[in-house]
């Protein structure tokens, strides 16, 4: 499907579309977290999403993840810790070192947070019509695809 004229990728009205609509997706997406109890701000509802993502990190780990300072995620984690979403455990080989690990409620809120953001998205895609869908569909894969094979930039 060719694009309709002046919203060519790169062309001022085509990039103020984009901008446009990654704001709205953005919009839907952010929704769920501000709409859980307790209220998580982005940078928490991350730590817990990092700290769920895989192997137990500690807190090098994840102020590495989180591109901060291990103060700052230690603070982070203080909050999480004292709202029972997030233990610290010693470590079973170094008693010196702490690992985060998401607590039963913490799981359970990350679990409402997705519940909440794929009804919010259901709720717009629904609608969109069949043709449309689609084609953000394959939009947003082929842009993932390049976004994956692009080397990570800090």
């Amino acid at each position: 499907m060719a694009a309709e004229p002046g919203t060519e990728p790169g062309s001022p009205d085509g990039v103020r579309e984009l901008a446009d609509a990654v704001r709205a997706l953005a919009s839907v997406w952010s929704r769920a977290p501000r709409r859980v109890s307790p209220r998580l701000s982005p940078l928490q509802l991350r730590v817990l999403e990092v700290t769920d993502a895989g192997p137990p990190l500690n807190m090098t780990g994840l102020a590495e993840a989180l591109c901060t300072t291990s103060p700052a995620a230690s603070r982070l984690c203080d909050r999480l810790e004292a709202a029972g979403l997030l233990d610290r455990l010693a470590h079973p080989d170094n008693r010196r070192e702490i690992l985060l690990t998401l607590t039963p409620a913490g799981r359970s809120l990350l679990a409402e947070v997705a519940r909440r953001r794929q009804r919010d998205l259901d709720e717009v895609l629904a609608a969109m019509p069949e043709e449309r869908r689609s084609d953000l569909a394959r939009g947003l894969r082929s842009f993932h695809e390049v976004y994956a094979s692009l080397p990570p930039r800090v």
